[in-house]
């Protein structure tokens, strides 16, 4: 089963810096990603989805290239490449794979603006040293399925820092 946790960020960059850190440790079988988005709230109250998967442009390129070689055999490759394509992207933007898009969307659309949302669909992890990865990055839970002791820990990571940037007095 699959735990799905939306943890909010002052920056974008801040939220894809983090994202990275926990793909890096997904190639080292630390943590175990269904899917990792970050949703960031425009100034005009829209919200932006950068994702890691583009079903629309991967089923384009895979629409392309079987219309092609379906195209070949009736003499007609252009033909076939087009509708192919078209045929790919359709079906690509109708596949929802991950995390829904809308859930996203109005998930966002409760933060600040200028403030991104790292959305993450999380099957497996070494919790230890995924909150390790995490201790120090900021940002504030705004969705959890983890279980309680979880669910605290995470919090007790991602204050921390906060509470060391809160007491900081300028020099």
């Amino acid at each position: 089963m699959s735990d799905l946790l939306a943890i909010e960020f002052p920056t974008e960059a801040k939220a894809e810096e983090v994202r990275a850190t926990l793909l890096a440790m997904q190639k080292e079988y630390l943590i175990e990603l269904g899917d990792a988005v970050v949703a960031l709230k425009t100034p005009d109250g829209k919200v932006k989805l950068n994702q890691l998967f583009q079903p629309v442009a991967s089923g384009a390129v895979s629409g392309m290239f079987w219309g092609s070689l379906v195209g070949l055999l009736f003499m007609m490759p252009l033909a076939g490449a087009a509708i192919g394509a078209a045929s790919g992207a359709l079906r690509g933007r109708l596949t929802d794979l991950g995390i829904n898009d809308d859930f996203m969307k109005n998930a966002a659309k409760t933060v600040q603006s200028g403030n991104a949302v790292l959305f993450l669909l999380i099957r497996k992890m070494t919790t230890d040293k995924v909150l390790a990865a995490l201790q120090g990055t900021g940002g504030t839970i705004l969705q959890s399925s983890f279980d309680e002791t979880k669910d605290e820990a995470l919090r007790g990571a991602l204050a921390s820092v906060q509470a060391v940037q809160g007491t900081s007095a300028p020099a």
